[in-house]
């Protein structure tokens, strides 16, 4: 598989793994900082659950589909994979129904973020060891490329200015360059702004600092 395939599939798969760590990882610890307004923890709740979804959803659906058409002999371990996406769903829906915007029920939204913290972590641990060679032996960089953009034109619009703030947060700029590069042309002139505006609000969720 050509070096192309190396430096575009490997590199926006282990960055958005990177992104899903450090976020599932932030609205645990946020969720009983004090001062980190319960809006902000919701509205980085919401993100994650629409966001992780969408993720396994596309693997299961299309990327699943694509390697085991050529990788037979994987098709068994991408469906306990799949498996573990169906767990990862029942916590979903957990975090999903903590209550974060009125009551401000923090330990329970931090209970229900740790257990999606724990399961995407440990699925992420299953995932990469199958995931990552598949993807350097088996799909093309036409088949790459086709299905992310279908990825990128599909994935939820809210909230969409943190995936460029947890992208910076894990990568390199110019990874960082590499993944955003995805985006359709109308949408590059908005990642400044993007970037400003996540920042300001990772500051916030990290008790005032960015890091």
């Amino acid at each position: 598989m050509s070096t192309n395939t190396e430096a575009v599939a490997l590199t926006e798969t282990r960055l958005i793994h990177a992104f899903h760590r450090r976020a599932t990882t932030l609205l645990s610890e946020a969720a009983l900082r004090p001062s980190v307004p319960l809006s902000a923890l919701a509205e980085l709740r919401d993100f994650l659950v629409k966001n992780l979804r969408h993720h396994h959803e596309t693997e299961d659906h299309q990327l699943w589909p694509m390697i085991a058409a050529v990788a037979p002999e994987v098709a068994a371990q991408l469906a306990v994979l799949s498996q573990e996406h169906d767990q990862l769903d029942a916590a979903l829906d957990g975090l999903e129904a903590a209550p974060s915007r009125e009551d401000g029920d923090r330990p329970g939204l931090q209970r229900a973020a740790e257990a999606v913290r724990a399961l995407v972590h440990r699925h992420l641990q299953h995932e990469e060891p199958l995931l990552l060679p598949a993807l350097r032996e088996h799909i093309s960089p036409d088949e790459w490329t086709a299905f992310s953009r279908e990825v990128v034109e599909s994935s939820p619009t809210e909230a969409a200015h943190l995936i460029v703030g947890f992208l910076d947060q894990v990568g390199t700029p110019e990874e960082v360059e590499l993944v955003l590069s995805g985006l359709p042309e109308p949408a590059q002139q908005f990642v400044p702004a993007m970037r400003a505006q996540a920042h300001a609000a990772l500051a916030v969720l990290s008790g005032g600092t960015e890091g």
